[in-house]
């Protein structure tokens, strides 16, 4: 039995392979790792992490601390373009940032009262005050720093040495130098809270000596001086120019609805006087009677001067005689003196009465207003009446002078039209020019939608189509040449199956000028065979295995 018996009819993949030339193999196994590789890599792209941003504008030793510490947890990280900001997966953004802050990460380029933690043994009375400055000016940057708007900022304080004279005492002032985030900006109410807070932090600071600028050198708070001036000029401007937006929105609302909102255009100018007086009056009212009047003193003097009864006259009989009795009737007249010169009494009484009674006197002290307009002028422009009809075509139609006389009214009631005061309204009616707006198609290809959709489906169906490329240009030809060798293999089998078969001696046949020559059991059993072969391999096989082993024959 030849070497050829052991070849079964069935051949595993491997005797398949083998059986393939040299080029065709190394393709299909190319083929192969191609395509595992671009499954592999599609799997792992398509998993990939989406990076977010961990920490922004960070200082270098800040930095470089947090990446350390990232290293130390096996967090992956990498740089956004330019180095600004650290990244690391979506998943873990939270996670990272807890875990750093309770590390103290980032510290941050900006120091606060922590430094006075670190005071070593030894420090001088001026090390000390400077780093209590120093401190105190961290503070207020980081609280700075938590407003929204505010990107960066920097506060210089200067606090002046303190003496024992209070009359040489200096105030402290402060400066402030504000980094806004893009496109961002900070209202006065967001001015006087910095300012406000900056004062209120260092005792017996006046809020007029916190200076705040801006990355660019503009000084947004108001000092004193020449500062206060050009920021009161601009407020002015801004009160006149919402005064002018207040009326230009109210002739706007009361036409619009009668015309449309396209087809009304209103300016308006108003002049406010921002000039400030103040007059004070007196006036004094005629004297009043005195009991209507208030009395502010009186003083009342009262004397009196009296001498005793002795007697008078010439010394003699007469004189020392005492007096007559009286005479007089109750309600009669007086007696006169007596002829000894002597009178009733000698007393006398002096009296003074002063008093005093408030001078009536008015003030009135009158101080005008700020802000008050003076003078409004309005000018509206109305559009025709633009009707379509049905057809489509467009028809514009002028207002009529009863229309416009109406509409005049309206505006001067909105705006508050007072003839005394000079006010002007102008209203007029024109056509508006309309502007063609050319619409440009743009591709479908250029699109936004459509390049979004395109870059997120770019990786994918790339992969996609690379690993068809590779199945149908180096795998599926391999296969097919593959499948293409089983039959082969068969036939190479059944040939060596015939050339299995003995020789036998046989007898010739008779010869016959008509028969065709008959078959001989051993063909007709040989052709039975390789019908048997082809109509049940597995069979067959079976029975070469049984040849082989030398087993009999089931």
């Amino acid at each position: 039995m030849s070497a050829t018996n052991a070849i079964p009819l069935n051949p595993s993949v491997f005797q398949r392979f083998n059986g393939l030339e040299q080029g065709q193999r190394l393709r299909l196994v190319l083929g192969i790792v191609l395509f595992v590789a671009i499954a592999a890599v599609g799997l792992v792209m398509g998993r990939q992490a989406e990076w977010r941003v961990l920490y922004s504008n960070l200082a270098d030793k800040d930095g470089g601390a947090v990446i350390a510490q990232l290293g130390t947890m096996n967090i992956p990280y990498k740089y956004s373009e330019g180095g600004g900001a650290i990244l690391v997966p979506a998943d873990r953004v939270h996670d990272a940032r807890l875990k750093l802050a309770s590390l103290g990460l980032p510290k941050g380029s900006v120091s606060g009262f922590e430094m006075m933690e670190s005071n070593r043994f030894g420090m001088t009375q001026f090390q000390e005050r400077l780093t209590f400055q120093r401190g105190l000016e961290g503070e207020l940057t980081r609280s700075i720093q938590s407003i929204g708007s505010v990107a960066n900022a920097r506060v210089h304080l200067a606090l002046p040495n303190q003496n024992g004279f209070f009359r040489d005492q200096q105030k402290p002032s402060a400066s402030v130098l504000l980094s806004l985030q893009p496109g961002r900006s900070l209202d006065k109410t967001q001015l006087a809270g910095i300012v406000h807070l900056v004062a209120s932090s260092v005792p017996e600071m006046d809020p007029n000596a916190v200076s705040v600028l801006d990355d660019t050198g503009k000084l947004l708070s108001k000092v004193n001086g020449a500062g206060a001036s050009l920021n009161g000029d601009a407020e002015q401007l801004q009160y006149a120019q919402q005064i002018e937006q207040v009326y230009s929105r109210r002739i706007l609302d009361i036409l619009e609805p009668l015309v449309g909102a396209q087809n009304v255009k209103a300016q308006v100018t108003a002049e406010v006087d921002f000039s400030q007086s103040e007059s004070t009056t007196e006036s004094h009212k005629p004297n009043l009677q005195p009991d209507t009047s208030a009395v502010r003193s009186q003083q009342t003097v009262e004397s009196t001067n009296g001498s005793s009864a002795t007697p008078s006259g010439v010394p003699g009989a007469t004189s020392n005689q005492p007096p007559a009795q009286s005479s007089a009737p109750i309600n009669g007249q007086p007696q006169a003196l007596t002829a000894a010169g002597q009178s009733a009494g000698n007393n006398s009484v002096k009296k003074e009465s002063i008093v005093n009674y408030e001078v009536d006197k008015t003030i009135n002290v009158v101080k005008g207003a700020t802000g008050v307009v003076k003078r409004i002028n309005a000018a509206v422009v109305i559009n025709n009446f633009v009707k379509t009809d049905d057809k489509g075509k467009v028809t514009s139609t002028p207002l009529t002078d009863a229309q416009l006389e109406k509409m005049n009214a309206l505006v001067r009631e909105a705006v508050g039209f007072n003839k005394d005061r000079g006010d002007s309204v102008n209203l007029m009616n024109a056509p508006f020019v309309e502007e063609k707006v050319t619409a440009v198609d743009i591709p479908l290809w250029r699109q936004p939608v459509v390049v979004d959709l395109a870059q997120s489906l770019a990786w994918p169906l790339g992969t996609l189509a690379l690993a068809a490329l590779v199945l149908m240009g180096f795998v599926k030809p391999a296969l097919k040449t593959l499948a293409e060798s089983r039959p082969h293999v068969r036939e190479v089998q059944l040939d060596a199956m015939e050339s299995e078969e003995p020789e036998r001696p046989q007898l010739a046949a008779p010869k016959a000028h008509s028969e065709p020559p008959a078959i001989s059991d051993s063909e007709l059993r040989m052709e039975e065979a390789r019908q048997l072969t082809r109509d049940n391999p597995a069979a067959v096989a079976n029975i070469v295995k049984t040849w082989i082993n030398g087993e009999a024959a089931a």
